[in-house]
């Protein structure tokens, strides 16, 4: 069945024209799957119906097609702009998509009398110039308060018919007062000399500087004319802030001359095109578009179609163009435009400019996506917790106690804490048990939870969702304890998790929760109580090998604690002073110390 269609459709293509156009693809249910472009119709369509393919895509994409339909067009250029409009319209299941880029601000000129000019997220056809769009905000915000600056506009959201102006509509507001406005609104402007603004502030978004400034000079000249030399004062500010701008915003190149530069780098999911306009040498607009891949497209499939969307979305059209740089040639015809392909000098460097751009933005992309599967993946753990562990509330914050001390020497507790399913290493605390004499550990687990959330609610802090503590049902109670003194229990989840059989405990149940071993939240319950376990065996190692330390030295007759501080501080370590000579020993301690010191060692060695 699949053949014949194949056929069918083949022999229907050898009878189409040898003329540019658009051809559009059906499948069974006669829902658009594809549309492309092409400079002979009868030659690539009759490409995709053959016995043996050159790629996967072509055969897959015949396989879905049922029929077909055809548009000739008068040019390749009018070919490419009207499959940009027909992908836009039924988003064909294997074009290469566009990434949405509504999040990018715009700057509207918006179609009504005496125009305002605002910066939107939302492009609605209404007749309205839309410029953009903008990567950064920081920009449209500096624009805007250029034109401000330059312009007198109004902010107002009136209807400025001349029907309503004439019949005194509307009142002068505060920023006329201010001369921010020259009052359109009841007829102190003219909308011709309102509409010059308006064709200066296109310009200056076009980067068309130079028409501006001409504008501003005569404006400036004419008052000077009529001595009104404070207005041309005025003019004269605006024109420096407007070459303040123009500085400042953008790059000169010594390929003087207007030039639209594209380029792209791509990898196996999207294509990343940059685009670059440059005006009399200068850039003034760079920005990327991402565009997702559906069947592998190759660079050279996909950069005509990027370059149709991206000036579409300009709102300028490709009549605008005179030059467009580009890393390789099309093989597309672009009526009436030059194509430079440069391999040296300024018009390459303004190419690797662009490329350089492309590649910021891709690397940049990567980054966020990587940060966003990374958040999405711990948003997921965190829900399982929730679920596992019976609680009302996401755990985004979790905290595991555990006690450390050997033969009840040096007893210290530990508390780690997790923000997001991640180790907050800064928020770590350490606790010397001072309350408890002895090896108790359920003493000290109440001692230490009680302190915890004491001083937290002291200080407003913030409280976790899940408290876990390293043990089974006799820490769990003595936790159990201090939460009901603060008033706490029954706020915050709290379990026990037991090390012999990673049993979980509940509060008030005598039969633990058994959670299956690959379960992520066990491995994260697991890997909290690890964290806790490894944080307070460090803190009491260091604590118990000071100890050792000082009272090694301070076990000396005649030796205190500030003389043996002093003589670590010094020289380190305990086996570097019962190396140390006598001589330098009394530079340091003075000569009673340093030969008490030295006979107490020297008298070690010969037992030794």
């Amino acid at each position: 069945m699949k053949k014949n269609i194949s056929e069918k459709l083949k022999q229907e293509a050898l009878k189409l024209p040898k003329l540019p156009g658009v051809y559009i693809f059906f499948n069974k249910d006669d829902t658009v799957i594809y549309v492309g472009k092409a400079k002979n119709l009868k030659n690539r369509v009759s490409s995709y119906f053959k016995e043996k393919y050159d790629s996967v895509k072509t055969k897959i994409l015949a396989g879905h097609t049922v029929r077909f339909e055809h548009i000739v067009t008068e040019t390749e250029t009018d070919a490419l702009l009207l499959e940009n409009n027909l992908i836009k319209k039924h988003l064909p299941r294997y074009n290469v998509l566009l990434k949405d880029d509504k999040t990018y601000p715009w700057i509207c000129i918006k179609k009504e009398p005496f125009p305002r000019v605002f910066q939107t997220r939302k492009l609605v056809k209404d007749g309205s110039e839309y410029f953009g769009p903008y990567t950064s905000v920081k920009t449209v915000r500096i624009l805007l308060q250029l034109f401000k600056n330059i312009f007198q506009l109004r902010t107002c959201n009136y209807n400025l018919t001349e029907k309503n102006i004439k019949a005194g509509k509307f009142k002068v507001c505060l920023e006329y007062h201010i001369d921010n406005c020259k009052a359109p609104c009841i007829g102190l402007q003219n909308e011709n000399e309102y509409n010059e603004q308006i064709n200066q502030i296109k310009n200056i978004l076009k980067g068309n500087f130079a028409s501006v400034k001409t504008y501003l000079k005569s404006l400036m000249k004419e008052y000077s004319n009529k001595l009104e030399f404070e207005k041309a004062g005025e003019i004269k500010e605006k024109l420096e802030k407007l070459e303040t701008y123009q500085s400042k915003s953008t790059v000169i190149s010594a390929a003087s001359g207007n030039y639209d530069v594209f380029s792209l780098v791509s990898d196996e999911k999207s294509a990343f095109v940059n685009y670059l306009k440059v005006v009399d040498g200068a850039v003034i607009y760079v920005h990327t578009t991402e565009f997702k891949k559906r069947f592998n497209e190759t660079d050279e499939e996909i950069l005509p179609s990027a370059i149709a969307e991206i000036v579409n979305k300009q709102q300028s059209g490709f009549d605008e163009i005179k030059e467009m740089i580009l890393p390789f040639n099309p093989d597309f015809d672009f009526f009436n435009i030059k194509i430079t392909v440069p391999k040296k000098g300024d018009k390459r460097k303004l190419l690797e400019l662009s490329q350089r751009n492309a590649r910021y933005f891709r690397l940049d992309k990567i980054k966020q996506r990587s940060l966003t599967d990374s958040d999405r993946h711990q948003k997921r753990i965190l829900n399982t917790v929730k679920k596992d562990l019976r609680m009302k509330d996401l755990p985004v914050h979790i905290e595991c106690f555990d006690n450390s001390n050997i033969q009840g020497t040096n007893p210290v507790a530990a508390c780690v804490v997790f923000k997001n399913g991640k180790p907050a290493k800064k928020e770590y605390r350490k606790f010397n048990i001072k309350t408890v004499k002895g090896p108790d550990d359920f003493a000290s687990m109440e001692e230490v939870v009680y302190r915890r959330y004491k001083r937290l609610l002291d200080e407003n802090g913030d409280l976790p969702q899940l408290i876990i503590i390293d043990g089974g049902k006799g820490q769990l109670s003595s936790a159990v304890k201090s939460l009901k003194k603060l008033n706490l229990f029954g706020k915050i989840t709290l379990i026990g998790i037991a090390k012999r059989l990673e049993e979980i405990f509940f509060p008030g149940e005598s039969i633990p929760l058994y959670l299956d071993k690959n379960s992520e939240t066990l491995k994260l319950i697991q890997r909290a109580r690890n964290e806790a376990h490894r944080f307070g065996i460090t803190f009491h190692r260091n604590k118990r090998s000071k100890n050792f330390l000082n009272s090694e030295l301070e076990n000396i007759s005649g030796i205190g604690i500030k003389t043996a501080q002093k003589l670590l501080t010094e020289f380190k370590s305990v086996k570097k002073i019962s190396e140390t000579s006598i001589s330098d020993l009394q530079k340091s301690i003075g000569r009673q110390k340093a030969e008490i010191i030295y006979s107490y060692f020297n008298e070690t060695r010969k037992k030794s």
